[in-house]
């Protein structure tokens, strides 16, 4: 993966959605609400970043972000595993 992507909600929330790629190559899609919830997600396999990225900023523009969020990578086939929240 040649870029971060991290997008912040435009609806005045204080929602945080972002790419970020571990040292062992692994990329993680990490939320974080501002207040009190913050979950991460393995991506399984070789992600399409375009793809990736389309889908995180649909989500962060939508009033519930992680439903939404679940939805578009469905609908992309993207397969993930919450590892932490």
């Amino acid at each position: 993966m040649g870029q971060q992507a991290f997008f912040h909600a435009p609806h005045g929330g204080a929602d945080f959605i972002g790419l970020r790629k571990q040292p062992s190559g692994a990329t993680e899609i990490v939320y974080d609400d501002g207040v009190s919830r913050r979950m991460v997600w393995r991506v399984s396999g070789a992600p399409n970043e375009a793809r990736l990225t389309d889908a995180l900023r649909v989500a962060v523009g939508a009033v519930r972000v992680v439903p939404t969020l679940h939805d578009e990578l469905r609908k992309r086939s993207i397969a993930v595993e919450r590892i932490a929240g």
